[in-house]
Protein backbone atom coordinates (compact mmCIF):
# COMPACT_ATOMS: atom_id res chain seq x y z
CA UNK A 1 0.00 0.00 0.00
CA UNK A 2 2.78 2.52 0.83
CA UNK A 3 4.14 1.52 -3.29
CA UNK A 4 0.56 2.97 -4.13
CA UNK A 5 -0.36 5.81 -2.55
CA UNK A 6 2.50 8.05 -5.07
CA UNK A 7 0.44 6.37 -7.93
CA UNK A 8 -2.97 6.89 -6.91
CA UNK A 9 -1.70 10.90 -6.50
CA UNK A 10 -0.86 10.86 -10.10
CA UNK A 11 -3.82 9.05 -11.17
CA UNK A 12 -6.17 11.62 -9.32
CA UNK A 13 -3.75 14.37 -11.34
CA UNK A 14 -4.68 12.60 -14.44
CA UNK A 15 -7.59 12.82 -13.95
CA UNK A 16 -8.15 16.82 -12.10
CA UNK A 17 -5.87 18.20 -15.33
CA UNK A 18 -8.13 18.37 -18.28
CA UNK A 19 -11.05 20.40 -15.82
CA UNK A 20 -8.30 22.51 -14.66
CA UNK A 21 -7.00 23.43 -17.86
CA UNK A 22 -10.48 24.00 -18.94
CA UNK A 23 -11.41 25.65 -16.54
CA UNK A 24 -7.97 28.15 -17.27
CA UNK A 25 -8.96 28.12 -21.07
CA UNK A 26 -11.94 29.70 -20.55
CA UNK A 27 -9.99 32.61 -18.72
CA UNK A 28 -8.49 33.22 -21.92
CA UNK A 29 -12.07 33.51 -24.26
CA UNK A 30 -12.23 29.74 -24.94
CA UNK A 31 -14.33 27.09 -23.57
CA UNK A 32 -13.85 23.53 -24.46
CA UNK A 33 -13.29 24.58 -28.21
CA UNK A 34 -16.27 26.88 -27.94
CA UNK A 35 -15.48 30.67 -28.26
CA UNK A 36 -17.20 33.15 -25.98
CA UNK A 37 -18.56 36.67 -27.61
CA UNK A 38 -16.61 39.62 -26.38
CA UNK A 39 -18.32 42.13 -24.13
CA UNK A 40 -20.22 44.30 -26.14
CA UNK A 41 -18.71 47.63 -26.04
CA UNK A 42 -19.83 50.71 -23.64
CA UNK A 43 -22.06 53.00 -25.41
CA UNK A 44 -22.47 56.53 -23.37
CA UNK A 45 -25.73 57.49 -22.58
CA UNK A 46 -26.68 60.98 -23.13
CA UNK A 47 -30.01 62.82 -21.42
CA UNK A 48 -31.07 66.21 -22.45
CA UNK A 49 -30.76 68.82 -19.86
CA UNK A 50 -33.78 70.16 -18.89
CA UNK A 51 -34.24 73.21 -20.01
CA UNK A 52 -33.72 76.32 -17.44
CA UNK A 53 -35.93 79.03 -16.70
CA UNK A 54 -34.42 82.38 -15.83
CA UNK A 55 -36.74 84.16 -12.18
CA UNK A 56 -37.04 87.44 -12.29
CA UNK A 57 -35.88 89.16 -9.48
CA UNK A 58 -39.15 90.29 -6.93
CA UNK A 59 -39.45 94.26 -8.05
CA UNK A 60 -37.91 96.77 -5.65
CA UNK A 61 -40.76 98.06 -2.93
CA UNK A 62 -42.16 100.98 -3.43
CA UNK A 63 -40.83 104.06 -0.59
CA UNK A 64 -42.46 103.39 2.50
CA UNK A 65 -44.05 107.04 3.31
CA UNK A 66 -42.72 108.22 6.59
CA UNK A 67 -44.94 106.99 9.69
CA UNK A 68 -46.15 109.50 12.35
CA UNK A 69 -42.93 108.14 14.84
CA UNK A 70 -40.03 109.43 12.27
CA UNK A 71 -41.78 112.39 11.46
CA UNK A 72 -42.08 113.49 15.38
CA UNK A 73 -38.31 112.32 15.52
CA UNK A 74 -37.37 114.22 12.49
CA UNK A 75 -39.29 117.65 13.86
CA UNK A 76 -38.57 116.68 17.76
CA UNK A 77 -36.14 119.58 18.16
CA UNK A 78 -37.56 122.51 15.68
CA UNK A 79 -39.70 125.03 16.37
CA UNK A 80 -40.88 125.99 13.25
CA UNK A 81 -42.43 123.91 10.59
CA UNK A 82 -40.74 125.16 7.71
CA UNK A 83 -39.89 122.36 5.25
CA UNK A 84 -36.37 122.32 4.37
CA UNK A 85 -35.09 119.18 2.03
CA UNK A 86 -32.53 117.02 3.51
CA UNK A 87 -28.72 117.24 1.99
CA UNK A 88 -28.07 113.55 1.07
CA UNK A 89 -25.06 111.69 0.67
CA UNK A 90 -23.52 108.76 -0.52
CA UNK A 91 -22.30 105.74 1.28
CA UNK A 92 -19.11 106.15 3.14
CA UNK A 93 -18.83 109.93 2.57
CA UNK A 94 -18.86 113.55 3.41
CA UNK A 95 -18.21 115.39 0.12
CA UNK A 96 -21.02 117.74 -1.25
CA UNK A 97 -22.31 115.80 -4.25
CA UNK A 98 -23.82 117.90 -7.01
CA UNK A 99 -27.89 117.38 -6.03
CA UNK A 100 -26.50 117.91 -2.39
CA UNK A 101 -25.29 121.56 -3.24
CA UNK A 102 -28.56 122.31 -5.22
CA UNK A 103 -30.31 121.56 -1.73
CA UNK A 104 -27.97 123.24 0.41
CA UNK A 105 -28.74 126.53 -2.00
CA UNK A 106 -32.04 125.67 -2.34
CA UNK A 107 -31.93 125.97 1.82
CA UNK A 108 -29.76 129.16 1.52
CA UNK A 109 -31.85 130.96 -0.26
CA UNK A 110 -34.91 129.34 1.66
CA UNK A 111 -33.65 130.91 5.28
CA UNK A 112 -32.52 134.05 3.14
CA UNK A 113 -36.21 134.67 2.59
CA UNK A 114 -37.22 133.66 6.14
CA UNK A 115 -34.98 135.86 7.62
CA UNK A 116 -33.74 132.80 9.91
CA UNK A 117 -30.64 133.70 12.21
CA UNK A 118 -30.04 130.25 13.83
CA UNK A 119 -29.90 126.97 12.65
CA UNK A 120 -29.27 123.05 14.06
CA UNK A 121 -27.58 120.79 11.41
CA UNK A 122 -28.19 117.45 12.24
CA UNK A 123 -25.55 114.62 11.03
CA UNK A 124 -27.05 111.47 10.26
CA UNK A 125 -25.41 107.95 9.04
CA UNK A 126 -27.68 104.68 7.87
CA UNK A 127 -27.05 102.02 10.10
CA UNK A 128 -24.13 99.98 8.61
CA UNK A 129 -21.18 100.81 10.60
CA UNK A 130 -20.17 100.91 14.33
CA UNK A 131 -21.83 103.62 16.62
CA UNK A 132 -18.58 105.62 16.92
CA UNK A 133 -17.30 105.82 13.19
CA UNK A 134 -20.97 106.86 12.49
CA UNK A 135 -20.98 109.67 14.87
CA UNK A 136 -17.67 111.09 13.42
CA UNK A 137 -19.01 110.71 9.78
CA UNK A 138 -22.44 112.36 10.82
CA UNK A 139 -20.35 115.07 12.17
CA UNK A 140 -18.19 115.55 9.51
CA UNK A 141 -21.22 115.75 6.69
CA UNK A 142 -23.10 118.27 9.00
CA UNK A 143 -19.86 120.47 9.14
CA UNK A 144 -19.46 120.10 5.12
CA UNK A 145 -22.58 121.59 4.92
CA UNK A 146 -22.06 124.15 7.29
CA UNK A 147 -18.42 125.24 5.52
CA UNK A 148 -20.76 125.49 2.10
CA UNK A 149 -23.76 127.70 3.94
CA UNK A 150 -20.98 130.24 5.12
CA UNK A 151 -19.43 130.17 1.22
CA UNK A 152 -22.68 131.41 0.06
CA UNK A 153 -22.46 134.27 2.29
CA UNK A 154 -24.59 133.54 5.47
CA UNK A 155 -22.61 134.86 7.74
CA UNK A 156 -24.94 136.43 10.00
CA UNK A 157 -26.60 132.65 10.32
CA UNK A 158 -25.99 131.01 13.22
CA UNK A 159 -25.10 126.80 12.74
CA UNK A 160 -24.67 124.70 14.76
CA UNK A 161 -23.45 121.31 14.39
CA UNK A 162 -24.40 117.86 15.92
CA UNK A 163 -23.98 114.22 14.99
CA UNK A 164 -26.72 111.58 15.66
CA UNK A 165 -24.86 109.09 13.84
CA UNK A 166 -27.08 105.90 13.44
CA UNK A 167 -28.66 106.27 16.87
CA UNK A 168 -31.42 108.12 15.76
CA UNK A 169 -32.77 107.37 12.02
CA UNK A 170 -35.28 109.58 10.20
CA UNK A 171 -36.50 106.19 8.54
CA UNK A 172 -36.92 103.39 10.26
CA UNK A 173 -36.97 100.42 7.35
CA UNK A 174 -34.06 98.24 6.63
CA UNK A 175 -33.68 98.47 2.79
CA UNK A 176 -31.37 101.02 0.46
CA UNK A 177 -34.05 103.34 -0.06
CA UNK A 178 -34.28 103.59 3.58
CA UNK A 179 -30.20 103.80 4.27
CA UNK A 180 -30.27 106.71 1.74
CA UNK A 181 -32.67 108.74 3.54
CA UNK A 182 -30.62 107.96 6.62
CA UNK A 183 -27.16 109.59 4.82
CA UNK A 184 -27.99 113.22 5.32
CA UNK A 185 -28.41 116.66 7.19
CA UNK A 186 -30.91 117.88 8.12
CA UNK A 187 -31.94 121.44 8.95
CA UNK A 188 -33.49 122.14 12.01
CA UNK A 189 -34.76 125.82 12.49
CA UNK A 190 -33.81 127.42 16.11
CA UNK A 191 -35.32 131.13 17.05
Amino acid sequence: MICLRPFALLGLLAVAAPFLLDGCASKAGTSGGATVTPPKPRVEERVAAAPVQEIAPPPEPAPVPLRSVEMAARNATGEQNIPFPDVLFDFDQYVLRDDALNAVEANAKRLKDNRITKVLLEGRCDEIGTAEYNLVLGERRALSVKRYLESLGLNQLQVDVTSYGKDRPLCLQHNPVCWQKNRSVHFIVKE
